[in-house]
């Protein structure tokens, strides 16, 4: 299944995602190395890292979206991009509210529980990714129009590894 979404016959989705991933995971890095004692305008940095991470995954989610609803139900497909779109929309909301928080706060540094907050969301979209990527590398969403949208799980051995193993 072809994204429905290219520019210059590539994926655009794929394009955007990088761009929110590195911004959010680099601004809980900062605030981590802020709330240790480093320098104080990291906490600031952070805070516009999340600034427009948020604006590049809600970009990201327009873009992906496209590419969603062009996939067949009842699908494994489906299922897989449902999960990877509910996990990128847990990301952005938990990182939104981080952001009103942090807004009109007096310091815009995070403190302890904003931290485990981040890091709870970094776990989601390190899973979201991962997800993504099942899609594209195995499912070929986006970007093979003869795509496998009922490929098991890459976490599955291949078929002729495990019938090697059921020999044994």
């Amino acid at each position: 299944m072809e994204s429905r979404l290219k520019v210059l016959g590539h994926p655009v989705h794929p394009m955007l995602v990088m761009f929110p991933i590195g911004l959010l995971v680099t601004a809980v890095i900062f605030d981590v190395v802020d709330a240790l004692g480093g320098p104080d305008f990291l906490g600031e940095v952070a805070y516009w890292n999340i600034t427009v991470g948020l604006i590049g995954g809600l970009l990201a989610a327009m873009a992906g979206a496209f590419d969603l609803l062009a996939i067949p139900t009842g699908t494994r497909a489906k299922r897989v991009a449902l999960s990877h779109a509910a996990a990128n929309l847990a990301v952005i909301l938990l990182f939104a509210a981080i952001w009103v928080v942090r807004l009109n706060a007096e310091s815009r540094a995070a403190g302890g529980a904003l931290i485990a907050i981040e890091v709870v969301a970094v776990a989601i979209l390190g899973v979201s990714a991962w997800l993504g990527g099942e899609l594209v590398d195995r499912l070929g969403v986006g970007v093979d129009a003869e795509a496998g949208l009922d490929a098991p799980s890459s976490l599955r051995p291949p078929a002729a590894t495990q019938r090697i193993g059921e020999a044994r």
